[in-house]
């Protein structure tokens, strides 16, 4: 088993990795109140923390001690949790990646004069694994239709790309409909632009042909609503009135818990 960190493998960086535990699900963070007079406490539900990866590493054997430090100098460059977060893929999981980076120190056990094996404890704020490869869905007229999200085991967050025209003035608008969630777009959109939608980052922007940004699109929506996607089968409806729809393509950001 090796991994994935940035784009390089853990191999070309000269490691044996494997991982010695799965996290199944993240730790939860519980809302308990205890009321005075009453036995137990008050359940107000709980909400998903952060998730840790731990890997397991060999660093191959080197020339000698002052290669073995070389290595380890590059591999801590290479895992330096001051550049932020980046995509872990783990080969045991191919399909899905996390955004993680280093939460711990790593100390490096000497195992014989230029080889060592030391840990490395992971950290993604944003529990979830997210798809490699992911579904995406074109709708190209209005009305209902039916879309079926087959990767991971969670809802998701997907990123709505929406292309029509809206007047200006009046009460014109064109509605999105996702099962009990609805869009409602009425700000002015002109032909050529296109009202990029992130329901996980809560934006909206509108860009132009070659994807550059021309403007903040959340005054353009009635309701800063931003609707998920279930696993399975999904419900899109959608409606124009005094405007023209043109094209809606759904990125479904698919992801696992």
């Amino acid at each position: 088993m090796g991994f994935i960190y940035n784009g390089i493998s853990s191999q070309s960086m000269k490691l044996k990795a494997r991982l010695t535990n799965w996290q199944m699900s993240p730790s939860l963070r519980n809302s308990f109140v205890t009321i005075p007079g009453r036995p137990g406490v008050a359940d107000f539900g709980s909400s998903v923390s952060e998730r840790t990866i731990t890997v397991r590493c060999n660093i191959f054997p080197q020339r000698g001690f002052a290669a073995l430090v070389s290595a380890l100098d590059d591999i801590a460059e290479w895992l330096n949790p001051e550049h932020g977060l980046h995509q872990l893929v783990l080969d045991d999981v191919p399909d899905r990646y996390f955004s993680a980076r280093l939460t711990d120190a790593v100390d490096c056990n000497r195992l014989v004069m230029s080889a060592g094996a030391f840990d490395l404890k992971f950290v993604c704020p944003d529990p979830h694994a997210y798809a490699l490869t992911d579904e995406s869905f074109t709708l190209s007229a209005a009305g209902s239709h039916e879309i079926r999200r087959l990767g991971g085991n969670a809802d998701s967050e997907p990123v709505y790309l929406f292309k029509g025209v809206i007047p200006a003035a009046g009460s014109s608008y064109i509605s999105i409909q996702t099962n009990d969630d609805e869009l409602r777009v009425n700000g002015s959109l002109s032909s050529g632009e296109t009202l990029v939608i992130d329901s996980g980052k809560a934006t909206a922007k509108v860009t132009d042909a070659r994807g550059e940004t021309l403007r903040n699109g959340l005054t353009m929506l009635r309701e800063f609503n931003f609707p998920a996607l279930r696993k399975g089968a999904n419900t899109i409806r959608i409606q124009a009135s005094g405007a023209t729809f043109t094209e809606l393509i759904i990125q479904a950001m698919s992801r696992w818990r």
